[in-house]
C-alpha cells in the first residue's frame, strides 16, 4: 500500500468505528481485525501503519467526529506529512476541499470532560488516559515465579508479587511460557487489586462478574487453590473462556455459574449468605482503559453512565445476599468516574446500615472517597477504583 493507500484506509476503518461506537456496536480493534482478514494483500507494515493512523485519529477527537475523513483531517492539520497525503492519487484520499473542516480536537465530550475534572482529575491526568499502554504480564504463581523464570525478553520487575512490564505490541501470546500457562497478561493495577483483597486460604470466594476470568485465576494463584472459587457472570462466551484459561493455568476453579439478568440468585442460592468474601469487578465504563480502548469515550453518553450506575448498584445488593455476617465485598471498576466509584460506595452506606468501608493497604494509588484509585499518570497503571465494604 501507499503512504496515500494507507490513509484512506485509516478513513475507511473509521467509517466503520464512529457508527458502531455512536451504536455501541463492535469495538474498534474487532473492526480494524476484520477488515484485514478480509484484505489478505495488505502486510504486516500496512496494517501496522493504518491501525496506528485510526488509533492517532480517535485519540485525537474527543467529540465523535461526523466521518472517518474529518477524523484523518484532524490529524492532517497536526502533521504535514498526512496532509500531504490528501493529493487524489489513486487509491488516496481526495484533496481537501475548499472550506472542508477537521474534526473537533479534545480530550474527551464536553460532559465527559467536565465529569473527569469533578473527579478531581485535571488536564495532565486526563491526557495520560489517552497515552500507549505497556504489556504486563503476571507470572502465574501456580506454576513459576517471576525470580527464576526465563523469558524471550527480560521484563521490568513490578510492585506486584509476580508482575513484569513489557514493551507495548510484545508478542508474548506466541511464548511458549505462555501456551503453558506460566505468565497472563495482566495490568499491574489488577494485580494489585487481588493482592490487596481481604482473603485467606480455605475461604469462599464469588467473583461474581468475572468475564473472561483474570482476576479469577489471579485469586487462586495468590491463595495455591486453597480456596473454594465460583465465578460467576451473565456473559456465556465470555464465562465459557475461562475453564480452558483456568486448565493452562492449573487453577482450580469450583464452579462456574451462568447467570440470568434480573434473576442472578435462582443460579446463586445455593451460596446465599455462606461466602467469605465476594468479589464485584462492576460492569463500568471503562474510563480507566482507555489507554487500549480510546473510542470508549465516544461510546459513553449521559444516558449510558446513569445505566451502568444502576446496574453497579444492582449487583453490590446481589453481593449482600450473598456474603456471611462479618464478611467482605471487594468493589472494583476499571474507571476514574466518581460516579463510578466513590458516589456507589455512599450510595451503598446509605442504604445499608451497619456496613462500613475498610480501609484497604496498596503500594500505590490515593484514597478516594472511601476506597483508593489508581491512574496512569500518577501509577503507570490503568485506572482503578477499590473499596472494601464489611458486612455487620
Amino acid at each position: 500500500m501507499t503512504p496515500a493507500a494507507r490513509v484512506e484506509a485509516a478513513i475507511e476503518l473509521l467509517d466503520v468505528i464512529i457508527p458502531a461506537a455512536r451504536g455501541k456496536g463492535a469495538p474498534a480493534d474487532r473492526i480494524i481485525a476484520d477488515y484485514f482478514r478480509a484484505r489478505r494483500y495488505a502486510g504486516s507494515k500496512d496494517r501496522r501503519a493504518v491501525r496506528d493512523l485510526v488509533y492517532r485519529a480517535i485519540r485525537l477527537c474527543g467529540p465523535v467526529p461526523d466521518s472517518g475523513r474529518a477524523a484523518m483531517l484532524a490529524v492532517a492539520g497536526q502533521d504535514e506529512a498526512v496532509a500531504s497525503l490528501f493529493d487524489g492519487s489513486p487509491h488516496g484520499p481526495a484533496p481537501r476541499a475548499e472550506g472542508e473542516e477537521a474534526a473537533k480536537t479534545a480530550l474527551a465530550p464536553k460532559w465527559l470532560a467536565a465529569a473527569l475534572r469533578a473527579s478531581g482529575l485535571g488536564g495532565v491526568e486526563i491526557a495520560a488516559l489517552l497515552g500507549r499502554a505497556p504489556l504486563d504480564l503476571r507470572v502465574n504463581a501456580l506454576k513459576a515465579d517471576r525470580d527464576s523464570l526465563t523469558l524471550p525478553e527480560p521484563g521490568e520487575p513490578l510492585v506486584s508479587a509476580q508482575g513484569l512490564r513489557f514493551a507495548s505490541g510484545t508478542a508474548v501470546e506466541q511464548w511458549e511460557a505462555y501456551t503453558e500457562g506460566l505468565i497472563e497478561v495482566q495490568d499491574l493495577g489488577s494485580q494489585l487489586i487481588v493482592e490487596a483483597l481481604p482473603i485467606a486460604a480455605g475461604d469462599t470466594i464469588i467473583d461474581l462478574c468475572a468475564g473472561g476470568g483474570g482476576k479469577t485465576l489471579a485469586l487462586a494463584a495468590r491463595l495455591g487453590n486453597a480456596t473454594n472459587i465460583i465465578a460467576a457472570d451473565t456473559d456465556k462466551r465470555r464465562l465459557g473462556n475461562l475453564a480452558p484459561r483456568a486448565a493452562r493455568a492449573g487453577a482450580a476453579i469450583d464452579s462456574t455459574v451462568l447467570l440470568d439478568p434480573g434473576r442472578e440468585m435462582r443460579a446463586l442460592g445455593p451460596w446465599a449468605g455462606r461466602a467469605d468474601h465476594v468479589l464485584v469487578d462492576a460492569p463500568c465504563s471503562g474510563s480507566g482503559t482507555w489507554r487500549r480502548s480510546p473510542e470508549g469515550r465516544w461510546r459513553l453518553d449521559p444516558a449510558e453512565l446513569a445505566r451502568l450506575n444502576a446496574l453497579q448498584d444492582h449487583v453490590l445488593k446481589l453481593a449482600t445476599q450473598l456474603v456471611r455476617p462479618g464478611g467482605s465485598i471487594g468493589f472494583v471498576t476499571c474507571s476514574v468516574l466518581d460516579a463510578e466509584g466513590p458516589d456507589r460506595i455512599t450510595a451503598f452506606l446509605a442504604q445499608h446500615p451497619g456496613w462500613s468501608a475498610e480501609p484497604l493497604t496498596l503500594p500505590l494509588g490515593r484514597p478516594r472517597g472511601g476506597g483508593i484509585r489508581l491512574d496512569p499518570h500518577h501509577d503507570g497503571t490503568d485506572g482503578f477504583f477499590i473499596a472494601c465494604l464489611r458486612s455487620p
